[in-house]
Order: structure tokens, then sequence, then C-alpha cells
């Protein structure tokens, strides 16, 4: 998903859950608007809490480049949730000039 559609997406009425599995560090020095956050070694232990609890509601994943997503989407996959990937993950959000928060 491009940086400028998720950011229009997260405006709608049913906006999809963002997640970020970067470290702490990496979350609280900046993080997508409304991001949960959701570290690799939650997943890696089954402590995925926070996640929703219908499915079908598509989670969009991002970390630095895009391994740490890629791994943590596939488990996730693999529990039956929808995932997507951000294009460009977090450099490409910050290369696109779009807001960011911190914790």
């Amino acid at each position: 998903m491009q940086p400028k559609e998720l950011l229009k997406q997260l405006k709608s009425k049913q906006p999809p859950v963002v997640v970020d599995v970067r470290s702490g560090a990496e979350y609280r020095a900046g993080h997508l608007p409304g991001a949960l956050h959701l570290p690799l070694w939650r997943v890696l232990f089954r402590m995925a809490g926070g996640l929703p609890q219908d499915k079908g509601r598509q989670l969009v994943l991002y970390c630095e480049s895009g391994s740490r997503a890629e791994l943590v989407g596939s488990m996730l996959a693999k529990r039956g949730y929808l995932v997507r990937y951000l294009d460009g993950d977090m450099a490409g959000w910050r290369k696109a000039g779009l807001p960011l928060e911190k914790a």
C-alpha cells in the first residue's frame, strides 16, 4: 500500500489497523499516526495483544526496511489475519513527508 493511500484510508470510517513491528526505541522516536506497537519479539513469543478480534479487518504492517514486517506478516497471516504492507516502509513514509507521532 502506498504511503499516501494509507494516510487517506486512515481518515476513512473503517481504517485499517497500522502495526509497527520495530523496536521500542524506534517506535518512541516516531511512528505512523495511531500505529499499534507490536514488536517482532512479542509475535515470536505469541504475545500479540491489541490486534483486532475481527481477523478480516485489514492490518498494514511496517518496519524500517521491510524484513521484520514480512516475518511478522507471515506469522499473522498463518493465524488468519488479512495482512498488507506499507510500500517503502518507514523510510518511504518519511521520504513522502507524511506525519509522524512520538510516544
